[in-house]
């Protein structure tokens, strides 16, 4: 898909959010997990629950790189679904797109449920219509998304300091009050009791990833990050790591230590955190918890929705959902029937399991891990063929070579990387065979989601045609270039399919390098996939002509899709290398910068083409 450039990253809502906004909307995530978390952990693995948070905090770490790296990949945003798309193939980004909706789906029935009965410490009137309640706040989150009315970084940075600020708290509160060695007596008694199997700690280690679900955001953010963009990604996540790691794997281990009749309750387990400020502080610190922890947990709804129904969209956009999901109010301009799915699905949730955490909880896994392993795997393919790539012989000057230190750090990454993807797969493959309810809702989601992919394809008529950047040189292509022109393409399409069969080399393939003038107009919002050739019609087009064109021919094909800047061309000749460059006569004087060792022109039944031939290896 397209590259964004510097004038996609300028205007205020598109790059406003710098390191610290980055950090409260992630926190506000993944931070809300320590509120329910701790209570589904002590339901499989008993007070043993902090020490599965803190080993799976090991992996948490490794996993914020790979999420970082994505992030800089991808300004365009989409996590899952752009590495998914172009690591593997367009349709593994449709199944990322399914997998991470599922999460999407749970996150908000799991959160506004969690919130509402944390709601209820302070006013205990709620608690026998929590359900109802939280059914009530989707259905508003729902209606504040159709207004337009959506989640602010500003706001969110507010709550997710105060939760912060808050989850310290009781941490101070607690190690004041009491004494470490009796936290370490407690830990010993608990694996002296506990009957730890093989079997047990891969259950235990599976369902800690719970702990650290919503790390997908920072990918969903890259397109409204400020520049430079590595930087703002690396400081974020710095933060996210140290913030979530003094806080959750503390926290889980102290509210079920300290208090395992309340863990063992259905009800209680959901108010663990504030039960334990209140039991080692004060009636205030219970209740100023259980409200903070509502808040974020509500945020951590909304944002959610936001996520889902930005999905529903990019996956209609990609022409995987049919076109109606796009379709717009007159009244507010919002995606009316996008933000429906993302709020009726959980509501429909909530029903089904009675508000149950523990079974939402078993639920979630799948949907997390699968995301989570799909989005890992996707990079490792795109990284190993960079790596390949790398060891071929180059015609232009190569560039200067790494220090050795720098070559073993790159080693180190890449499998790390690898090492990363192997234990998150571990963990879904676990959480597929022990938590057979979150197999069979998220498998018959995305079942019926991939399902309703293929026919609307097969509907449609025509092939969907995802491009992809260049990661390795093709010596032997042709490089066909196209523009906003009809008849322009044609003949360009035309004339490089003839030279490739004519050739009659084994081996030569096409480069469908589509210029595009495309820009997106409107100021995007978090968690949307800003990519101009989702929206670029003409360019979809003219690739389907492409594609459909070589596939008679028998010709390999790749696709690009570039803005048209002044020496994009020649940057992708010179990567590339292709033997031939097939584009418009009237382009000519823009390729002042590419030297061929000849030119000829060639007349096709819809004009005349020019053929730019070049011998690297001369």
């Amino acid at each position: 898909m397209a590259q964004a450039t510097s004038s996609q990253t300028s205007d205020h809502g598109k790059a406003s959010l710098g390191p610290l906004l980055c950090w409260a909307v992630v926190f506000a995530d993944i931070g809300s997990s320590i509120y329910y978390v701790p209570g589904i952990l002590y339901s499989s693995v008993g007070q043993l629950a902090g020490f599965f948070v803190l080993l799976t905090m090991i992996v948490f770490v490794l996993l914020t790189l790979k999420y970082a790296e994505v992030s800089s990949r991808f300004p365009e945003g989409g996590g899952v679904v752009s590495v998914a798309a172009q690591g593997i193939h367009g349709w593994a980004g449709a199944l990322g797109g399914m997998f991470i909706l599922v999460s999407y789906f749970l996150t908000a029935a799991i959160s506004c449920q969690s919130a509402i009965q944390y709601l209820s410490v302070v006013f205990p009137g709620l608690l026998p219509y929590t359900l109802y309640i939280a059914i009530g706040v989707l259905v508003l989150l729902g209606v504040l998304n159709w207004i337009g009315i959506s989640e602010s970084a500003k706001v969110s940075m507010v709550a997710a300091l105060v939760a912060f600020g808050s989850s310290l708290a009781v941490l101070v509160v607690v190690f004041i009050h009491v004494p470490l060695p009796q936290i370490g007596a407690l830990f010993r008694d608990a694996f002296s009791t506990s009957n730890l199997t093989p079997t047990s700690i891969l259950i235990g280690f599976a369902g800690s990833f719970l702990a650290f679900s919503g790390l997908e955001s920072i990918s969903q953010l890259a397109p409204v990050m400020k520049a430079p963009r590595k930087k703002v990604i690396s400081l974020a996540l710095l933060l996210v790591v140290l913030s979530i790691g003094l806080t959750s794997p503390l926290l889980t281990a102290l509210s079920t230590l300290l208090q395992p009749n309340a863990a063992g309750d259905e009800v209680l387990s959901t108010q663990l955190i504030s039960l334990l400020g209140g039991h080692w502080g004060s009636s205030i610190i219970q209740q100023e918890v259980a409200i903070s922890a509502s808040l974020i947990l509500i945020f951590a709804g909304n944002t959610a929705i936001i996520g889902a129904y930005h999905v529903f969209m990019a996956l209609a956009r990609m022409d995987f959902l049919p076109t109606i999901v796009l379709k717009r109010n007159r009244i507010r301009n919002s995606p009316h029937y996008s933000i429906a799915l993302a709020t009726g699905i959980p509501i429909a949730v909530l029903l089904v399991v009675r508000g149950q955490i523990n079974t939402l909880g078993d639920m979630y896994a799948f949907g997390l891990l699968a995301a989570f392993s799909l989005t890992c795997l996707g990079l490792d393919v795109i990284r190993t063929r960079e790596r390949r790539a790398r060891k071929l012989p180059t015609a232009v000057k190569p560039p200067k070579p790494k220090s050795a230190l720098a070559t073993l750090g790159e080693h180190l990454d890449f499998w790390a990387g690898i090492f990363t993807t192997l234990t998150v797969l571990l963990a879904w493959v676990v959480s597929i065979i022990s938590k057979p309810q979150g197999t069979i809702f998220g498998g018959s989601v995305v079942l019926l989601g991939m399902s309703i992919a293929i026919v609307n394809s097969i509907r449609q008529g025509r092939a969907i045609v995802l491009p992809r950047p260049l990661e390795n040189r093709m010596p032997n292509a042709i490089l066909a270039v196209l523009v906003g022109n009809e008849h322009n393409n044609e003949r360009v399409i035309e004339s490089a399919l003839k030279e490739a069969a004519d050739d009659g080399e084994p081996g030569r393939s096409l480069i469908f390098l589509y210029l595009s003038k495309q820009k997106v107009n409107r100021v995007p919002s978090p968690f949307e996939i800003v990519d101009p050739y989702l929206e670029d019609g003409q360019a979809k087009d003219t690739f389907r002509l492409a594609q459909r064109l070589a596939g008679h021919k028998g010709v390999t094909s790749h696709f690009m899709y570039q803005l048209a800047t002044k020496d994009v061309l020649e940057q992708v000749w010179k990567f590339a290398q292709p033997r031939d460059v097939v584009l418009p006569a009237d382009l000519l004087a823009q390729v002042e910068d590419i030297n061929p060792d000849r030119m000829r022109y060639e007349l096709t039944p819809h004009g005349k083409v020019i053929h730019l031939v070049k011998n690297w290896s001369a």
